[in-house]
């Protein structure tokens, strides 16, 4: 082993002892959604199509009074876009700490990276 090695080694180690669970956390589901072939959500750009994974952090019904939309927010990592299924008020296996890949091409609403009727495809449970 060379010193650079060594010195790489320790970083890492060092890194892992000082770094936050959420910084874990993080890393651990930006690393799952390469394995999955998603695009990081930080680098997803509004008229896009995009395949992103994650696990999803929020599940909400919205009754609206043209048209009911459940939304739920997936975290990769390193940013969060939001999953809307428009005329929906439950989707089967759609629910909070479930890891999945969606596809669908990028909006913003309010700022923030929208996904509208996303195809998507859930990862086993464990």
């Amino acid at each position: 082993m060379t010193t650079q090695e060594g010195q790489g080694s320790l970083r890492r180690m060092l890194r892992r002892l000082t770094a936050s669970e959420a910084e874990i956390e993080a890393q651990l589901l930006r690393q799952e959604s390469a394995r999955c072939g998603g695009v990081p959500v930080t680098q997803c750009v509004r008229g896009q199509l995009v395949s992103v994974a994650g696990r999803l952090r929020t599940v909400v019904y919205t009754p609206r009074t043209n048209q009911p939309a459940l939304e739920a927010d997936l975290y990769d990592g390193s940013d969060v876009v939001t999953l809307v299924w428009l005329g929906r008020r439950h989707i089967t296996g759609i629910e909070p700490g479930r890891h999945l890949t969606a596809r669908g091409r990028v909006a913003l609403r309010d700022d923030r990276k929208v996904i509208y009727n996303p195809y998507y495809e859930l990862e086993p449970s464990t």
